[in-house]
């Protein structure tokens, strides 16, 4: 007898139907899996034996064969386990043999037949209610994950008994209740908020002109001068998600098993901070089945390079293409996906390596030679990716102890949401949100200088060598001062200040 049940497997962040057929004919009981399936998924063949006893039914003495297909795409991970017990069932009349091709079906089996959350779970079901797929059931630990697709009726099963339970209508599982987004966006809080922050006026500034036009920001400074906690602070001064970029931030994370079960939507923005040790793939993206990499992880938020220097410079390089494109193409030899990786990107380090060039409270005693090889770890064209560039000194124990309280991470938001609405209505049709998306040919257009500020900035790319990249992101930093400031030209004050934020270009590396 042949059954048919219906799944999905994934291609990078994007799902693609698995039609799942089992034929069960007289002959050695025994199961064999074809359609390109990799060991997990033969491995199916033991958990779904076991699970179908264990829930209380018999497992057919045949020959069974189950088929993938299509039999040309590489099939991965358990979640293939429920669709083929379920097919097996109905193949041997242990369930009513109905048309499932509208019914989506994904889970792993436990060998007591419980079903166990799986990783990839949204875009499975996004993809499948691109395709007219109405009908989802899936594991309780998932049922949050997709709880804010409309569109679709989601049945969170805990085990295999209740699935077929409710395919012979004996016993129902309820259909789950979708949330709205906006209920989810009433709970996010800033992990991290911006009165914690004592003094340090200058690279507060900074923070909120780069949260404001979506720029790139180097903080270089003495160790415990506060660099990492103002990184820390910027994915709660930054603008909400909208359901758009949480769906594609959350089917990112799905894929790359970060969801915890029972986590819903993110809604928080991302902060990704890798250890220094990091290599180009755990960065980039990489690993057998083509994962994603940090940059992916950190896509519509921040990622977080502490101690620039110390990484490799295999692993900074590369960095230059997601920086530039927003996008990582991951290529291995039985795999290829791209992902999507739109992050600020934001980096600390010292001024050399005993930490303490520079500073007003403590004597540096590294030679000159090894300040240069240590700073030189950090490429020019990778500076030139990075808009804004301070520098961060140690706060003096008077004016923390005397400081009164800073403004709050709520207080920031607000003017950096109103800066970012002004950008959404001045870009609108063009494709882009932000002012750090600009393109020079955009630049240009809605960078518009007077011949004053003109002047300034012709002297400042002569007196400090810029290239033509660090230019236009000059340009770009100016334009989102100046809409922080309600104006809607760039005078010479607000370039002054863009054109300040690229001075440790000069004091350091030339």
């Amino acid at each position: 007898m042949l059954a048919r049940t219906l799944s999905f497997g994934l291609s990078g962040v994007d799902g693609f139907p698995v039609t799942v057929e089992v034929y069960a004919a007289n002959g050695i009981p025994q199961m064999e899996i074809i359609g390109l399936p990799d060991a997990s998924v033969k491995e199916s063949r033991d958990r779904v034996s076991a699970a179908i006893v264990n829930a209380g039914f018999a497992m057919p003495i045949a020959r069974l064969t189950v088929n993938l297909a299509p039999a040309d795409r590489r099939k991965e991970g358990p979640s293939f386990d429920l669709p083929i017990a379920v097919a097996v069932l109905a193949a041997t009349h242990q369930v009513s043999q109905t048309d499932y091709s509208r019914l989506l079906m994904m889970g792993e089996l436990s060998l007591d037949g419980s079903l166990m959350p799986i990783n990839g779970a949204l875009p499975m079901v996004i993809s499948a209610k691109e395709q007219g797929i109405e009908d989802v059931i899936l594991p309780q630990g998932n049922a949050e994950e997709v709880s804010c697709i409309q569109g679709i009726r989601v049945y969170p099963a805990a085990n295999l008994k209740e699935v077929v339970e409710h395919l012979r209508g004996t016993a129902h599982i309820p259909v789950q209740v979708q949330h709205q987004y906006e209920d989810i966006l009433r709970g996010v809080h800033a992990d991290v908020d911006m009165s914690q922050v004592q003094g340090q006026a200058g690279a507060r500034r900074a923070l909120e002109v780069a949260a404001a036009g979506g720029h790139n920001l180097l903080m270089v400074g003495v160790p415990g001068s506060g660099k990492t906690m103002l990184a820390r602070c910027l994915p709660g001064i930054l603008p909400p998600m909208t359901f758009e970029e949480a769906l594609e931030t959350t089917r990112i994370h799905s894929i790359s098993g970060k969801l915890q079960p029972g986590m819903g939507l993110m809604a928080t923005r991302p902060f990704s901070a890798p250890h220094h040790s990091a290599s180009v793939a755990s960065l980039i993206g990489g690993g057998s089945t083509a994962m994603p990499g940090s940059v992916s992880l950190s896509h519509n938020g921040v990622l977080f390079l502490d101690e620039l220097p110390e990484f490799s410079r295999q692993a900074l390089e590369s960095l230059r293409q997601p920086l530039e494109d927003g996008f990582v193409n991951v290529t291995r030899v039985h795999h290829q996906a791209q992902y999507q990786s739109r992050f600020m990107l934001v980096a600390s380090m010292n001024p050399c390596p005993c930490g303490y060039y520079g500073s007003k409270t403590r004597q540096c005693r590294c030679s000159q030679h090894e300040i240069r090889r240590y700073l030189d770890r950090v490429s020019g064209p990778l500076l030139d990716r990075i808009d804004i560039q301070i520098e961060v000194d140690a706060v003096p124990v008077k004016e923390i102890s005397q400081s009164k309280p800073a403004e709050s991470s709520a207080v920031v938001r607000e003017r950096v949401c109103k800066c970012r609405a002004l950008q959404l209505e001045r870009y609108r049709g063009e494709g882009i949100y932000c002012n750090a998306q600009l393109d020079s040919k955009l630049a240009r257009q809605y960078c518009g200088l007077g011949q004053d500020a003109v002047n300034l900035f012709h002297m400042a790319v002569d007196r400090m060598g810029l290239s033509m990249r660090a230019y236009t992101r000059v340009l770009k930093v100016a334009r989102t001062i100046a809409d922080l400031a309600g104006e809607e030209n760039i005078s010479i004050t607000h370039l002054a200040e863009a054109i300040q934020y690229r001075e440790l270009d000069g004091k350091y590396w030339k």
